[in-house]
């Protein structure tokens, strides 16, 4: 499985951003551009806290594992691998929503002195900081879930006597 590229969420969010800009103004040229739900930033914290409280309980059942703490319960591979699969979906997710209320949000503070332009300028501000958030928090758990590397790995040319 691939390591999330941070370029590539970057990539996402400022396309998406660009696009949204784009088609906010367009919208609102010819009628009334569509609100931004105030359940987006929620929606978007949920996950993020989400992925941090599991991305937590798997490290601290990963340390206790290493530890040999009797009784310890171990993680499923399996488990860690949906889990790490779930983080990557919902941090390409975040940066795609994330940079559409961005752009959005953008052409909003031309309108900040409209009070219903300026509550969706805060939603679409707070979506987008929620959406660093689920990003953050599936690379953590990207970091927790990875395997550490095989010694053998390290030095390819040495060779063990047999």
């Amino acid at each position: 499985m691939k390591e999330l590229r941070i370029r590539v969420l970057a990539g996402v969010f400022v396309v998406a951003g660009v696009l949204s800009w784009a088609g906010a103004r367009l919208w609102n040229s010819v009628g009334t551009l569509p609100s931004v739900p105030l359940a987006a930033p929620v929606v978007l914290a949920l996950i993020a806290v989400i992925l941090l409280a599991t991305a937590l309980s798997i490290r601290a059942r990963l340390k206790a594992q290493r530890e040999r703490v009797p009784g310890a319960k171990g993680v499923d591979p399996m488990m860690a691998a949906r889990a790490v699969v779930f983080g990557q979906a919902s941090a390409l997710v975040a940066a795609l929503v994330a940079g559409m209320y961005g752009g959005t949000g953008v052409f909003l503070l031309e309108y900040l002195d409209i009070p219903a332009r300026r509550d969706q300028a805060v939603y679409a501000g707070l979506s987008v900081v929620a959406g660093i958030g689920v990003i953050a928090a599936a690379v953590f758990m990207e970091r927790v879930c990875k395997l550490p590397e095989d010694e053998d790995d390290d030095h390819p040319g040495t060779a063990t006597a047999a």
